[in-house]
């Protein structure tokens, strides 16, 4: 990337790469280094234990030697974007006014490539702060069609990742979670005007979506604890790395042992 390029712009260079325009300008963000000290805590024991709410990770924490109160924790459980697996209100909270479909894929059998597609989004800690990775996936294949870094939690890079994704096909069902992002107008809009059916997963259901879950269980123990990156450009190389592994090299017992790559190319 060349910001001072005479000839092409910083955008263009980014649509070129594929890359989020806002990840070049990342700071640090402004929590404390105590917060984000606790947050790397968290991610590492909600991803053992994804059913742990505020409470039981203020009671996990205060038994590792961290006195924290649970509002605190709950805010800063919001900034990661994440949630315990259970019924409670205000999970995974649409924007106002968005429009809510139904989940369609209760005893749905996926039996082919581009049936069902699914997003989500997961926080990814860095050494001095955190920055927000949405991946798009194949259930068939589990391939993991396109993925997009933020350093927010706007629906902008969602959309980047989903229209990367359709430009290798089209899916008949797009599954996603009730967030704000993948709610609103812009985002469903896009699989509206592709005729693609829309399906969200049940509100504190996030199992819906389990094979996002264990894509993202997978990239935290074998790439993400393993580094501390300390610019958006190491997480891009680092994640790009271990996602092309995934999808091109690491064998799925639940394929026979096929890669992503082998099933859903065929």
């Amino acid at each position: 990337m060349e910001p001072e390029h005479a000839e092409i712009s910083v955008r263009r260079q980014c649509a070129l790469l594929g890359v989020n325009r806002s990840g070049l300008y990342y700071q640090p963000t402004g929590e404390s280094e105590e917060n984000l000290k606790l947050m790397r805590l968290m991610d590492e024991e909600y991803t053992r234990h994804p059913f742990f709410g505020s409470r039981r990770m203020a009671a996990w924490l205060c038994g590792q030697g961290h006195e924290v109160n649970r509002k605190r924790l709950s805010r800063l459980m919001e900034v990661m974007g994440i949630e315990a697996l259970y019924p409670k209100p205000k999970l995974s909270k649409p924007g106002e006014g968005h429009k809510i479909y139904p989940y369609l894929l209760k005893d749905v059998e996926v039996t082919r490539v581009n049936q069902v597609w699914s997003t989500d989004i997961t926080y990814i800690r860095m050494a001095g702060g955190f920055v927000y990775l949405a991946a798009v996936m194949d259930w068939y294949s589990r391939f993991v069609l396109s993925w997009s870094l933020s350093v927010t939690m706007e629906v902008d890079f969602c959309i980047e990742a989903l229209k990367r994704a359709l430009r290798r096909g089209r899916p008949e069902i797009f599954n996603s979670d009730q967030g704000s992002q993948f709610t609103s107008e812009k985002f469903t809009g896009e699989l509206k005007a592709r005729q693609i059916t829309i399906s969200m997963d049940g509100r504190g259901r996030c199992f819906d979506n389990i094979f996002m879950e264990r894509l993202w269980r997978s990239l935290k123990h074998e790439e993400i604890y393993l580094h501390d990156y300390g610019l958006v450009p190491e997480a891009r190389a680092g994640i790009g790395t271990w996602l092309r592994f995934y999808n091109q090299e690491r064998p799925h017992q639940s394929l026979g042992y096929r890669t992503p790559a082998e099933l859903y190319r065929g």
